[in-house]
């Protein structure tokens, strides 16, 4: 049932997450290789097979003795080569040295790698001079992890994780489904990049970023472009759209001209959020049409539109995806201080850096406005300032979002 009007304005941030989130799980399951699988999210554990590595393995190029028969400047008679792909055979014997090399099998019975450095090798014998107790130089079997270990629990993969299920031998990994997302800027007065605007148009800019951010975020963007900025011509693109979620922006605030909203009501639109006590972004909106389909408003200025997609749409990409969606914020000093905060919690764009003390230190810019995305592209993080909070003096901890530069 359609709540109140009233319970769905003016949200905190955190109401109006919680109830874009609620319900969100991930989308599905598919296997894909390996080599594939950078920037997406494990659906299922990876448990290693075998042990790595799977014998004792030399540390270093040298020659593989027993230590029982090591003595400083002793003889060793030469009985063969270990290399990496081709073990010795056999077991050594008494006062006999195998030349290895590093990462190759050291032959059984073997428990001591001379150093290559330290031998002095004589035809078919070789000498040792590496001191009185020289260190083993062996890896041994199952150092790294075990048959049976837990290797990897799910979550995003990234080139170090991919290292490890590649030493585990898999060459496809379970991972979940990227949520489709279509993007969709409404608005007489844009045209996209490339066009030839009127004196009384500009260039539209927050779909190419929002797109963008949601392939780093671990989604499939793709557009969407009304015949007409008119409701009838909204409802029938987004209509037939095979998509997951769906992403407005503009026509979110209360205007003669903003549309989206009544459009979407003939496609069954039920909202859960309608306002949020955010700036910038108060005009964000969330609901669900009839047919399942999610539907993010975001504000038509495109630093309002990236902000919200920060706190709204990346934790909702996660969800989606089997992911953390939590937003983390980490503390900072502040540069200068600022004023008491407002009825809205505002979330302002700033620069980071380090001070001699090692302290990170966030510098807001002077210019919030929601228009400039000039200053969004220069900004290293976003500064939380919470509801009605005090002035803020210089060196204060505060609170920051860093925002993930791609």
């Amino acid at each position: 049932m359609t709540e109140p009007a009233r319970l769905l304005k003016n949200l905190t941030v955190e109401e109006a997450r919680g109830r874009i989130l609620q319900g969100a799980q991930r989308l599905g399951v598919e296997r894909i290789a390996l080599a594939d699988a950078i920037g997406r999210t494990l659906a299922a554990p990876i448990v290693a097979s075998r042990a790595q590595p799977p014998f004792d393995a030399s540390a270093m190029d040298g020659w593989a003795i027993r230590r029982a028969d090591y003595a400083p400047g002793k003889a060793f008679a030469v009985a063969g080569e270990s290399a990496a792909g081709k073990a010795y055979p056999q077991a050594i014997q008494a006062d006999q040295a195998i030349r290895i090399f590093t990462g190759a099998p050291v032959p059984a019975g073997a428990d001591l790698v001379i150093l290559q450095e330290e031998a002095v090798r004589e035809g078919d014998t070789v000498r040792f001079e590496a001191g009185d107790n020289p260190r083993a130089n062996i890896r041994a079997a199952g150092g790294d992890f075990q048959a049976g270990d837990l290797l990897l629990e799910a979550g995003v993969v990234d080139p170090w994780r991919l290292t490890l299920a590649a030493s585990a031998g898999l060459a496809e990994v379970p991972v979940a489904r990227r949520p489709r997302v279509a993007i969709l800027a409404t608005g007489d007065e844009l045209v996209p990049p490339g066009g030839a605007p009127r004196p009384d148009q500009i260039f539209e800019s927050g779909s190419f970023a929002l797109a963008a951010l949601i392939q780093a975020w671990g989604g499939e963007a793709f557009r969407l472009t009304a015949a007409a900025d008119d409701a009838a011509a909204i409802a029938a693109t987004v209509a037939p759209a095979d998509a997951d979620l769906i992403v407005t922006i503009g026509g979110a605030s209360v205007g003669d001209h903003d549309l989206v909203k009544p459009a979407l009501k003939t496609l069954g639109l039920d909202l859960t959020v309608e306002t949020v006590a955010v700036r910038p972004g108060k005009p964000t909106w969330f609901g669900t049409l009839a047919d399942g389909r999610r539907v993010l408003g975001l504000p038509g200025n495109p630093a309002s539109a990236l902000v919200c997609a920060e706190l709204f749409l990346r934790p909702l990409l996660a969800a989606l995806s089997g992911g953390d969606r939590e937003v983390r914020l980490v503390p900072a000093v502040l540069a200068h201080p600022l004023p008491a905060g407002g009825p809205r919690e505002h979330w302002m764009r700033a620069a980071l850096s380090v001070d001699l003390q090692g302290r990170t230190v966030a510098t807001p810019f002077p210019d919030q406005d929601s228009s400039l995305v000039g200053v969004f592209a220069r900004a290293d993080a976003l500064l939380r300032r919470r509801l009605e909070t005090p002035a803020t003096g210089a060196g204060e901890v505060v609170e920051v979002l860093p925002l993930r530069r791609v």
